[in-house]
């Protein structure tokens, strides 16, 4: 969540100086962002975030200083479909922002844990946004977000994708580690870890996966074509080497890919697919609303 690294790096800047926090609470319809896109008001009326497609964020902002002066959150209430023809409606709560929660979410990301928040904006004498120590369901007046730790992407093996990989994962402030083989892969990968086969060589290839196979990860993907991916899994089942994480090879998406530039395209959107849980589709053939969850058994 790029966003959120753009809020702390932004509460840095503004260290010592009063701020706001607007956060989408609740949406009905269309809307360009979902509950839990916040944005940041600072002096002067500077803002880092979006909360929609540029069209609500000035108005929100003008309530910063006022909520910071009277010490007490706003709940706004937008109808994009009269204003702006969305179809839609959102809340968002301003509040004014407490710095120990930027300092909670920092240490979590740090540590590369999740955290969860809760932000109450209505039914209760205490609107606000807070860290919890522990996950809870959202209760009536509510809202809770988990904030997961920074996608990272291993890339295994250098090439010429390696420099634009790098490029986008910069973009979506994805952390990025490059390796020459297996023999230098962390000792441990969490589920938020992404990683790319991609030597070259067919024995590299083969002792990186033999490691890799077996971790669960949500995303392993290997760089190459289907008969070479055919003959490395099947030496590799006869080894007994077991295969549980989710396995894309040849890596990325359909995109008509030929440059390292476009490769890697392809390669970055389907790490985005998979860890959203997101077909790849065009969104042109969703029977459902875009921000949907989608059931990919049923795809």
């Amino acid at each position: 969540m790029k966003e959120i690294d753009d809020l702390i790096a932004a509460f840095d800047d503004w260290r010592g100086e009063p701020l706001a926090l607007a956060t989408l609470v609740r949406a009905e319809g269309s809307s360009y962002r979902r509950p839990g896109a916040r944005m940041l008001i600072g002096p002067e009326g500077k803002t880092t975030g979006i909360l929609s497609a540029g069209c609500l964020e000035e108005e929100v902002a003008e309530h910063g200083p006022q909520v910071i002066a009277r010490g007490k959150p706003v709940l706004l209430h937008f109808d994009t479909r009269r204003r702006f023809g969305c179809h839609g409606a959102i809340d968002v709560l301003v509040e004014t922002l407490q710095p120990g929660l930027i300092k909670q979410i920092r240490a979590a990301r740090n540590a590369r844990r999740c955290c969860t928040l809760e932000t109450v904006f209505a039914n209760s004498n205490s609107l606000g946004t807070r860290a919890l120590s522990i996950e809870i369901a959202a209760r009536a007046g509510s809202f809770v977000q988990t904030i997961h730790p920074r996608w990272r992407l291993l890339l295994v093996g250098r090439g010429p994708e390696n420099a634009a990989l790098k490029n986008f994962a910069l973009i979506l402030a994805w952390e990025v580690i490059e390796i020459e083989s297996a023999d230098f892969l962390p000792n441990e990968l969490d589920e938020w870890t992404a990683v790319v086969v991609k030597t070259h060589h067919y024995g590299r290839d083969y002792a990186a996966l033999a490691r890799l196979l077996p971790m669960e990860l949500p995303y392993l993907a290997l760089l190459g074509p289907r008969r070479r991916r055919d003959q490395m899994l099947h030496v590799l089942h006869e080894e007994g080497v077991s295969l549980r994480s989710e396995f894309f090879a040849p890596a990325g998406l359909d995109l008509g890919s030929e440059s390292p530039e476009e490769i890697a395209l392809a390669i970055v959107a389907e790490i985005l697919a998979a860890f959203s849980r997101a077909s790849g589709q065009p969104l042109r053939n969703r029977k459902l609303p875009i921000h949907h969850p989608l059931d990919l058994a049923a795809v």
